[in-house]
């Protein structure tokens, strides 16, 4: 029997290979053997996540005439990854992907550090802070004193507390925005809130159209649901979307979802303006296409003399076209699993529906726990709190990364928690793999991208400030020597195949 759960193709491994190109080695050194990039390059993409582990890999041939090299050093490279655990194979049943005994598996996502790792190991791969206190305990306290009513009802509630959806609704209408507690829905945390969208709106091998770079673990999901992912390359810096490429995608490609974040977005930090926002609903109304829109960061502003733009479902308010994701996991604490969808009702009467087949509903006390903050005030504070350290963060991360590694390059943002940085002609992949060595975790650019984009990328979060800050900096600045030396001399890491 085959022990491979999925397959990839000669072209899109091919693709990936390609994507992890390294800069060219300086004069006098030596390449490594063409299998023996081959097989690094392979096995990278293993540890990354981006191969899957158990995955099929193409026959030989096939393979060779991707790669344009002989069969020969596509063979030798596969006996090298089975004679190092990255390999198995079973004659009549191909071969596929491993990893060795008492390694690790790697993350497809950015699941968070175990806590217990996080005395060795400084985690720059979450993108979350701890609880803002001592309005967490405060919530839940209130929480409880509220909780006795509900402790004698079933407490299934697809649609959400109809407190916590009243409450909602009255800050979109504050916003200027008139929105009915019927317009709302909570889920479990936003990437509840956008499984469910997708499931609704869009079947197997349907267009999403998603910004390029964009939020990793919304593009994973997004995969495993059999979507097809067609990227849309963001503006330089931290000017938004580039709304010609939009309305060019929207027009030839016609997504039936497009997923954007147009506020801090995710890795990037960029701010789309209410231009922008106008123009890309008036684009995708005109497509036919539903805009999903992630507002996670919306509250995470840092400076309070500028205004932020209306919110994109100000340009819809109807949502006919427009659907909002909010959660409380950013702006308060990720542990508060609640998130939400702002829609016409026909939408959430629909996506309320499908959820008896799905998590039935959300906990009540963690509803409760926010209903309080938004009810008391609570919730302005405890933002205001998590603005100040991210902003303290920020600076100290920014700081530091330009004091140890002056060359790599990056615009600061005015709000959220990602810095996303061009590393100077590195390797994210071999970057992330190396700090993971010298103790300093972070994720690489083509998390963010589609098949294998942003090779030259990584995304440091505001998570880590002071000293902390520095250390991660000098982690990285070794990481980086590390890997700098192996892509000058042709070491381990992954090289271009074609002769």
């Amino acid at each position: 029997m085959a022990q491979w759960t999925s397959a990839i193709g000669s072209t899109q491994l091919a693709r990936l290979l390609t994507s992890q190109q390294a800069r060219p080695a300086g004069a006098g050194t030596r390449r490594p053997p063409a299998y023996r990039a081959l097989a690094d390059g392979i096995r990278l993409l293993v540890l990354e996540g981006r191969v899957p582990v158990a995955t099929r890999l193409p026959a030989e041939r096939e393979l060779a005439q991707a790669l344009s090299v002989s069969r020969t050093t596509v063979a030798a490279a596969y006996e090298a990854l089975r004679g190092e655990g990255f390999l198995e194979s079973r004659r009549g049943a191909g071969s596929w992907t491993a990893v060795p005994a008492g390694n690790p598996l790697p993350a497809r996502g950015l699941e968070p550090l175990p806590p217990e790792a996080l005395g060795s190991m400084i985690d720059l791969g979450t993108a979350a802070l701890p609880a803002p206190e001592p309005w967490l305990t405060r919530a839940v306290q209130g929480a409880l004193e509220e909780l006795p009513p509900y402790a004698h009802t079933h407490g299934d509630y697809p649609a959400g507390l109809p407190a916590l959806r009243a409450m909602i609704a009255e800050r979109y209408t504050a916003h200027g925005i008139p929105t009915m507690p019927e317009q709302i829905m909570v889920t479990t945390g936003a990437m509840g809130a956008i499984d469910a969208i997708c499931h609704l709106f869009a079947g197997r091998g349907e267009r999403v159209a998603v910004e390029s770079p964009s939020y990793a673990n919304i593009l994973q999901l997004m995969r495993e649901a059999g979507l097809r992912l067609v990227p849309v390359a963001m503006a330089d810096g931290l000017a938004g979307w580039d709304l010609d490429r939009w309305r060019q995608v929207l027009r030839d490609a016609a997504p039936r979802l497009a997923y954007v974040v147009a506020d801090f977005h995710n890795p990037t930090g960029a701010l789309a303006d209410e231009e922008q926002r106008r123009s890309l609903v008036d684009a995708a109304r005109s497509a036919g296409t539903v805009l999903v829109v992630d507002e996670t960061m919306t509250e995470l502003h840092f400076d309070p003399d500028h205004a932020m733009p209306r919110r994109v479902c100000a340009f819809d308010p109807a949502g006919s076209t427009v659907v909002t994701v909010g959660s409380a996991s950013k702006a308060f604490w990720a542990g508060m699993r609640i998130g939400w969808v702002r829609a016409a009702p026909d939408v959430i009467r629909s996506l309320v529906a499908a959820r008896a087949y799905a998590d039935l509903g959300t906990p009540v006390l963690e509803q409760l726990a926010v209903n309080w903050l938004l009810s008391t005030g609570g919730w302005e504070e405890a933002v205001q709190l998590r603005r100040e350290q991210a902003l303290e963060n920020r600076d100290a991360l920014v700081a530091a990364v330009r004091r140890e590694l002056p060359d790599w390059e990056f615009a600061v943002p005015d709000g959220g928690l990602t810095l996303w940085v061009k590393a100077g002609g590195l390797s994210g992949s071999r970057l992330a793999e190396i700090g993971e060595r010298v103790g300093v975790r972070v994720p690489s650019g083509p998390r963010f991208g589609v098949d294998g984009a942003f090779e030259g990328y990584v995304r440091l979060p505001f998570t880590v400030g002071g000293a902390v800050a520095d250390e991660a900096a000098a982690r990285l600045a070794a990481a980086a020597r590390l890997v700098g030396t192996r892509q000058g001399a042709g070491g381990d890491g992954p090289r271009t195949l074609i002769a």
